[in-house]
This record gives C-alpha cells, sequence and structure tokens, in this order.
C-alpha cells in the first residue's frame, strides 16, 4: 500500500479518535448546523405576483423565509410623531439577535398551519369580523366610522364576507386574524410575536432621523409602499399599484432585507398598549364590533407598521415608529402579523 495512503488513514484514525475523546462535538457542530435560509426573489409588482406565498423550504426547517437580525442599539420612538410615539430618556433600546419573517405571514402559510392543526380562528367562533369598504356620502353622513363594518361570515377565508374567497390571494397577507390566532399559528412553528421593540428595530432597518417620519417613496417620487393616495376613505389613487391589499413583496426591501414593514397590513405583536389614551387611526372598530358581539377580552395590544387605509390626511401612520391600539379579540380587514425566532 502507497506509503500517502497510508497516512492518510492514520490522519483520519488520529481526527476521529480526538472528536471521541472531546465528546464528538465536531461531529455533533456539524450535523446541527442550520442551514440559511433561501430568501424569496420580491422587490417588484411581476415577481410578488408570482409569488405562491409559501417560502424556500416551508415546512423542512424553523427558519424559513426568516431573516436573522444581528443584537443592536436603536432609538425606539420619536420626537416627530403622535405623542404616544415619544422616545423615553434618550430613547436608546438594545435588542438581542432575533429571526423575523421576511413578509407577512400569507394565507398560503396560515392556510398550511390550519390544514395541520384544524385550527379555528376567532372570527370564525364569533362569527364575522370588521370589514373595510368605501363607503359612500350617504353612509358618512349617517354615522361615524361609516367605513367600518361587522360583517356576519367574515374571515380569513372569506376577507368580505359569505361569497368571497381568497382562492387565488395565496400570496396576500392573512388577515381577520386575531392576536390569539396570530400566536396559535406562532407557536405552531416554533416562533413567537414580536415586542414592539423588536418590531420597530426590524422596521427602521438600522436608520435614523426625521426621513423615517415622511411617506415612504422611491427616490422618483412613487411610493414605495401600499398605503392610501387621495382623500380617505372615498378616493384612493392608487398611485402606489395597489387598491386594498397587495401580495407581499411588491416593493424593494429594506436594509434588512425584510419586505412591507410599512404599510399593507397593521401587524401585531406581543405587548399590551398602555400609552395615551386615542381614537383608532383609520376609525373605532371597536365600537361597530361591540354593536353585533359580545367581547370576552378587549385588552388593547400594540399593533405596527400602518396598513393600506394609512392616508397623509387621515391617519399618517405609514412609519416604524408608529403604533396604535386593537383589541386582542376583534378581528379586521386591516391587520396580519410576522413572527420571529429568538437567538
Amino acid at each position: 500500500m502507497p506509503a500517502a495512503i497510508v497516512l492518510r488513514r492514520r490522519w483520519l484514525a488520529i481526527t476521529v479518535l480526538l472528536a471521541v475523546a472531546a465528546g464528538g462535538t465536531a461531529w455533533r457542530v456539524q450535523a446541527h448546523t442550520t442551514p440559511t435560509p433561501v430568501l424569496a426573489n420580491l422587490g417588484s409588482p411581476a415577481q410578488c405576483a408570482r409569488y405562491s406565498g409559501l417560502p424556500s423550504g416551508w415546512g423542512e426547517g424553523k427558519e424559513a423565509g426568516m431573516v436573522h437580525l444581528a443584537s443592536g442599539d436603536f432609538t425606539f420612538g420619536t420626537k416627530l410623531g403622535y405623542p404616544d410615539e415619544r422616545p423615553q430618556g434618550d430613547g436608546r433600546t438594545h435588542v438581542d439577535a432575533f429571526w423575523i419573517d421576511q413578509t407577512e405571514v400569507t394565507n398560503a402559510q396560515f392556510a398550511s398551519f390550519v390544514k395541520k392543526t384544524a385550527y379555528i380562528t376567532d372570527a370564525e367562533r364569533q362569527g364575522g369580523a370588521v370589514v373595510f369598504h368605501v363607503p359612500t356620502d350617504q353612509e358618512l353622513h349617517a354615522r361615524p366610522y361609516a367605513w367600518w363594518t361587522w360583517v356576519k361570515g367574515a374571515d380569513w377565508r372569506h376577507p368580505a364576507g359569505p361569497g368571497t374567497s381568497v382562492q387565488g390571494l395565496d400570496n396576500h397577507p392573512v388577515t381577520l386574524v386575531t392576536q390569539a390566532d396570530a400566536l396559535a399559528y406562532a407557536h405552531w412553528l416554533g416562533h413567537e410575536l414580536p415586542t414592539e421593540a423588536e418590531w420597530e428595530y426590524a422596521g427602521k432597518a438600522g436608520h435614523d432621523g426625521a426621513k423615517l417620519e415622511t411617506a415612504p417613496k422611491y427616490a422618483n417620487g412613487k411610493p414605495s409602499a401600499n398605503y392610501w393616495q387621495g382623500v380617505f376613505p372615498q378616493v384612493d389613487t392608487a398611485s402606489d399599484g395597489h387598491a386594498g391589499l397587495a401580495p407581499v413583496g411588491c416593493y424593494q426591501p429594506s436594509d434588512f432585507k425584510l419586505y412591507d414593514m410599512i404599510g399593507n397590513a397593521w401587524e401585531w405583536t406581543r405587548d399590551v398598549y398602555s400609552g395615551e389614551h386615542q381614537f383608532h387611526s383609520n376609525g373605532d372598530t371597536a365600537a361597530v364590533a361591540n354593536q353585533a358581539i359580545t367581547r370576552e377580552s378587549d385588552t388593547p395590544m400594540v399593533i405596527k407598521g400602518g396598513s393600506f387605509l394609512c392616508s397623509p390626511d387621515y391617519c399618517v401612520r405609514y412609519r416604524a415608529s408608529s403604533r396604535e391600539a386593537q383589541e386582542a379579540d376583534l378581528p379586521a380587514s386591516h391587520i396580519g402579523f410576522r413572527t420571529i425566532k429568538r437567538g
């Protein structure tokens, strides 16, 4: 046998013995190395239209469709927005490292969860949800917040009530889910909902300053997120390319490679809202719901990011620092979520 082969075999034997003597650490590290998730090819109208709604590797690993964010410090809040957005002290806040969904959770992802678990959402149990519609002049004069209606039979599968469907909308964010629904999905994956600080850290993507508090736009002046352009609540010019919810990932990602952190759908956090009392940015959805159902838990929770209903003349919450209160048990057509995994 050639001397070179003998030497290589002896070297391999010694390497194995050393690994075993050390408790097999080298082999265990290799076996438990988590592959880097393949990120979705999104960022334009054509790309988001082709997206299936399921990230690469879905069902194969807990980090499928997620981006890892390193720990860091950021300014939590702003002095340029609403009173309840003011930072405490200088606002500098530390966040530990975590994984976060690259997009809002889609109908396809939520359907996968429901199929595996037979989960029934709160809207299905309650028999309806709060749904947005463009009101007529007559409706606007008849009642406040006329753009919100409690619709019997509305739920995540039937976004505008019986006769409507999310079929063909697999790549849209799931909505009409309560915080409990979002938590159930997250826990199924071994994930959590983000704290408000974690969400805002991700939303600001390493930036600070006054530009974060303005309507998001590309260099050419075109909106770079899905929010309301025109006169709310009747005229949406859709100059961002969408009237209503858009598929996830139609706009360019942030510097953290995240899509739709601003606009499209508000997103649940795990934090209770305890700031200054104020009306809902898009009208008092809770008042509408309370006329139709008996509520069991109306604890206000923090939602972040704004939605397709935030406009310069009414909401002005298409910003990472923006925050709003939403009753934990209230399903609505402008609220979705994304999950995180700490570590």
